[in-house]
């Protein structure tokens, strides 16, 4: 079958009608939510086990994306492919478990097959469905009705405005529950530690920081040629200074070398208490290292030193080692 000439305005034409019809659909499924939604919600809340996500075909597919969403939210959950199901995955549903089954008619055979045997090990049954008089709707403790009027499709075939409205139903149903559960940002972080968010609520300054001899560090009486010479061989740009009982009274920097070079300053006979910064900026080691990422663009510096929970230099951070931990 040879298609027909692109026409591209047609093209634009369509694609604003299918951004017109897929906006009316969730206006649809919006207004249709009441009390099933709240108990659908209250019954994942109290669910033993966990949240068993099912649907054919296309509906499959947001059931698969639902389920992440659920999981990396707080809500622990699993898909299963129905068809596989009835081949033995169903193994995979034990009792204290709750069955989330989207279908669009309700009427999917492969869903449909398995309905007594879930009954029979005792489980909920939510049904996400266009039609609650449907074969899962009549079956289902609990229905989410989303249904659509039309879909986005030119011949109101193809699933599209449905799997839209499936897609955001399940959305809210994470939203709702990650707000009843108190689900907060390190929580979120923690079940995704690859991510930008973990690295940023989950790594720790003790975790970057420069520990050890990599520290610069002087005494008040130190001579400059032994403050510089701690300086630039740790390779930082700056040394601590720091009392008998090691905990730090000051900070000199290459930037005060240079502003010490312009004023023409008799370096020999200054010791590092006479040129050092007093009460400089510093960061417990037990602090997340996005705290020393905003201490740093707060006083406009790029560098901390780190102390323990007893006021004593333990490390240093720079802004160099937290971009290479990408924290920044």
């Amino acid at each position: 079958m040879t298609p027909p000439p692109f026409d591209a305005a047609r093209a634009l034409r369509l694609a604003a009608r299918t951004f017109e019809i897929e906006a009316r659909a969730l206006h649809e499924v919006a207004s249709a939510q009441g009390a099933g939604f709240a108990q659908a919600v209250q019954a994942i809340l109290h669910c033993r086990g966990r949240l068993v996500v099912m649907g054919m075909g296309k509906s499959g597919h947001v059931g698969r994306k639902v389920a992440a969403t659920l999981a990396s939210t707080g809500t622990p959950a699993l898909f299963v492919h129905p068809a596989e199901a009835s081949h033995g995955d169903l193994g995979m549903v034990i009792a204290g478990d709750l069955v989330l089954a989207i279908s669009n008619s309700g009427e999917s055979d492969e869903l449909a097959a398995i309905l007594p045997a879930l009954r029979r090990l005792g489980v909920g049954l939510v049904a996400m469905t266009g039609r609650a008089d449907s074969t899962l709707g009549r079956h289902a403790d609990t229905v989410l009705p989303c249904a659509v009027s039309e879909e986005a499709c030119p011949l109101n075939l193809a699933p599209t405005a449905s799997t839209t409205a499936q897609m955001a139903l399940g959305d809210a149903l994470a939203v709702a529950l990650l707000d009843a559960r108190g689900f907060k940002p390190e929580d979120f972080a923690r079940s995704h530690p690859g991510g930008s968010l973990g690295r940023k609520l989950l790594m720790h300054v003790h975790d970057l920081m420069r520990s050890g001899d990599a520290v610069p560090r002087v005494a008040p009486a130190a001579s400059f040629t032994a403050l510089l010479r701690e300086m630039t061989g740790k390779g930082l740009g700056f040394t601590a200074v720091e009392d008998a009982a090691g905990r730090p009274i000051g900070i000199f920097t290459d930037g005060d070398l240079r502003r010490l070079i312009e004023r023409g300053a008799d370096l020999r006979a200054l010791t590092a208490e006479q040129v050092m910064h007093r009460s400089p900026r510093l960061v417990r080691a037990d602090a997340l290292a996005v705290d020393a990422a905003d201490v740093m663009e707060e006083h406009r510096i790029t560098s901390v030193l780190v102390v323990d929970e007893a006021g004593a230099l333990v490390g240093a951070l720079n802004s160099n080692d937290l971009m290479r931990a990408k924290v920044i």
